[in-house]
């Protein structure tokens, strides 16, 4: 596990890092999330032992984080670090070769993953002369090959199409399968429902927001359900177990939005409509992590 304790960073008198604390499990994939400029980056950087906090303290397995820890990171920065000039298969050893590989290890390593990802053509080209999504898959090469124990990717489905970007996630998963622990910071809220076990969301340097994904969507339930159905419109029913929202019908398909009346269960409302009219569908609407996210923002605003 990795434990971050009331981490403070500050620059130029600003805080960017205002006494953050959070759990990271092992063997999970944990998001990162937060609006622009919120602290996310300074947190990974501290992480990554780029940066260090002003004060508070991280340490991974009961052990306060150091250098030998680096070792064990495969880090894939929002902002890419590839040397342009360099041919894809060269660079892809030589920053294996700083993770503590050898040059055979890291040479086995790279035609396994480049074969993998389906990229064994481009060996002997230039990180320029490669597609953004290109030089994307050989950034994710060289920040998983020395078989990390943790990754910590920021927005690594940036320039892919999405069959690509389907790919990458299936490594991701499988990585993780694996035991690898993931730090996982992104905007695409629908990556966080698929990927992430847990969350954290800072905002202004502040954490605002923490907990499991389904612990967290069950926590802003509000009573909202969907209902289609056949027959009569229910749009002027009296004394309805609930207060309908919204309304549409097509074809003879009514689709309703409502909301559950104080002190009504769902089985009051099949008991009100069910000799009125013939269901199709009755659902309730949980609120996505993209709805809980700006939600959340613009309360804490």
């Amino acid at each position: 596990m990795i434990s971050i304790r009331n981490i403070v960073k500050q620059y130029d008198g600003k805080r960017a890092l205002d006494d953050v604390s959070m759990d990271i499990e092992k063997g999970k994939v944990f998001g990162l999330l937060g609006p622009n400029g919120a602290g996310k980056t300074s947190l990974i950087r501290i992480i990554n032992q780029i940066t260090a906090p002003d004060s508070g303290e991280i340490t991974v397995d009961g052990q306060k984080l150091s250098q030998v820890h680096i070792e064990k990171i495969g880090y894939l920065p929002e902002e890419r670090g590839l040397y342009k000039k360099m041919e894809i298969g060269e660079q892809v050893i030589y920053l294996a070769r700083l993770k503590g590989l050898s040059q055979t290890e890291a040479k086995e390593r790279a035609i396994y993953w480049f074969k993998k990802l389906e990229i064994q053509g481009w060996w002997n080209k230039k990180i320029e002369e490669l597609s953004k999504g290109m030089q994307q898959k050989a950034q994710f090469v060289a920040t998983v090959i020395h078989n990390p124990d943790l990754l910590i990717l920021d927005e690594p489905f940036s320039g892919f199409d999405p069959v690509n970007a389907e790919l990458i996630k299936n490594e991701i998963l499988e990585l993780n399968a694996k035991g690898v622990t993931v730090i996982f910071s992104t905007h695409r809220m629908e990556s966080v429902e698929e990927l992430c076990d847990s969350i954290v969301l800072i905002n202004k340097s502040k954490k605002i927001l923490d907990g499991k994904v389904k612990d967290i969507r069950s926590r802003y339930r509000n009573q909202t359900y969907l209902l289609e159905y056949e027959g009569i419109s229910l749009q002027n029913s009296l004394n309805a177990p609930f207060e309908i929202l919204s309304e549409t019908e097509m074809d003879g398909l009514h689709k309703m939005k409502f909301h559950l009346g104080r002190d009504h269960q769902v089985n009051d409302v099949l008991e009100y409509i069910l000799p009125k009219v013939a269901i199709c569908k009755l659902e309730e609407i949980v609120p996505s992590m993209n709805e809980i996210f700006i939600e959340t923002v613009n309360k804490a605003n």
